[in-house]
């Protein structure tokens, strides 16, 4: 069943290609949806896929890449919109 979630990482997470980091794992995935960075300095995850990837997918981006420090990650369950095809960075 195709679900979404909805997250929101806090911590050293931008100006470590955090967001390239997500759209990788999405992609070996097949998980659709976007990362982008707020201006509180967070980034905002919206990913939609399979719900085993999905988790996989949460399991990947919860400690981020190399040089990343999360410091909070708050996630949502919701249901599936359709509305992605790809997985893309929004700037």
């Amino acid at each position: 069943m195709r679900k979404r979630i909805e997250c929101k990482i806090r911590g050293i997470v931008q100006g470590v290609n955090f967001r390239s980091f997500v759209r990788n794992e999405a992609v070996s995935l097949n998980v659709v949806g976007f990362a982008r960075n707020d201006s509180d300095g967070a980034v905002f995850v919206v990913a939609e896929g399979e719900e085993i990837k999905l988790q996989k997918f949460l399991e990947k981006i919860k400690n981020g890449p190399t040089f990343a420090k999360v410091s909070d990650f708050e996630f949502s369950w919701k249901e599936a919109s359709g509305e992605f095809s790809d997985f893309v960075i929004d700037y």
